[in-house]
């Protein structure tokens, strides 16, 4: 795929439009289980993010990705979420940097299991690596077991 129309968008609120197309791709990314069925409903989600960054990913002026990070129990926290068109072609890695920019400590809750069904039915498979490699560690005391999510924290640390 040619990337050259690939751009990145930082905002600290999202349009309704925005919201709209954010809510469809994460209904199409993450399992099902997580799927948002009304955008008022993601729109509370979003709205409850406090001092949120956003950073919208599109190419050919179409939203194919969107990240954030946002404060949560005095802690920075993230979310990302790219369409698989995009994915395995180090635009994670990029967004990851941005999110990591002028961070001291990032965490997030990530799935460590390959056993959730996407909307499509195609099996949805853990990043858990993907964010080993971006330096990332397993917080094992801190696991998050919920109907609809099993996962476990990671958390990134600065160290330059």
């Amino acid at each position: 795929m040619n990337n050259s129309h690939l751009r990145f968008f930082f905002t600290n609120s999202l349009s309704p439009e925005e919201k709209e197309i954010v809510m469809k791709l994460w209904n199409s990314e993450y399992p099902a289980k997580l799927a948002y069925d009304q955008v008022e409903d993601f729109d509370t989600f979003i709205k409850e993010l406090k001092s949120p960054t956003h950073i919208l990913v599109r190419l050919n002026n179409e939203i194919v990705g969107w990240a954030t990070k946002f404060l949560r129990n005095e802690e920075k926290w993230f979310a990302i979420i790219l369409s698989s068109s995009i994915q395995a072609q180090r635009i994670g890695s990029k967004i990851m940097s941005y999110l990591k920019t002028n961070e001291e400590i990032l965490s997030g809750w990530v799935i460590d299991h390959n056993q959730d069904i996407k909307v499509n039915g195609e099996l949805y498979l853990s990043p858990l690596n993907f964010y080993l490699k971006q330096g990332f560690n397993i917080v094992k005391e801190q696991r998050l077991e919920l109907p609809t999510l099993s996962a476990i924290k990671i958390r990134w640390k600065n160290t330059s």
